[in-house]
């Protein structure tokens, strides 16, 4: 049996700051934008990667969680401690140059670490932890 990764999510409070920052910053090409029942739904993803998709979706996108739980999960996103995506680049140090320009939150700059990887990390706009990672 072989299995492949699909689909990641990403909880984000306003679709349009996330498009600006996924599309316009990142580059990850628009493949769906769906509304139902008073939510949206953006799938994104690399363009070397096909049959990959990040949907990034309201924090209380889950229709089965309780009002409290919903609460929660907003109030989770707006304290930035939503995990989100590391992305692998070949360049570490232009992706995070390029993303500084664009005036997204540093977390970390670009750094070597001992088990072979180079990487940095930054906020979206939602306040999820984005990361660009180089094998050394």
């Amino acid at each position: 049996m072989e299995l492949k990764v699909s689909h990641c999510f990403i909880a984000v409070h306003d679709h349009d700051e996330a498009l600006a920052f996924y599309r316009d910053v990142l580059g990850l090409e628009v493949r769906y934008d769906v509304k139902y029942e008073g939510m949206r739904w953006v799938t994104v993803g690399p363009k070397a990667q096909p049959d990959f998709n990040i949907v990034l979706e309201p924090a209380a996108a889950n229709l089965n969680a309780s009002p409290q739980d919903k609460k929660v999960m907003s109030q989770l996103l707006a304290n930035g401690m939503l995990r989100a995506v590391t992305f692998a680049t070949d360049d570490c140090d232009a992706a995070f140059d390029h993303v500084c320009r664009a005036g997204a939150e540093v977390l970390q700059e670009p750094m070597d670490h001992g088990y072979g990887v180079r990487d940095s990390a930054f906020r979206d706009p939602s306040g999820n932890m984005v990361r660009f990672s180089q094998k050394r």
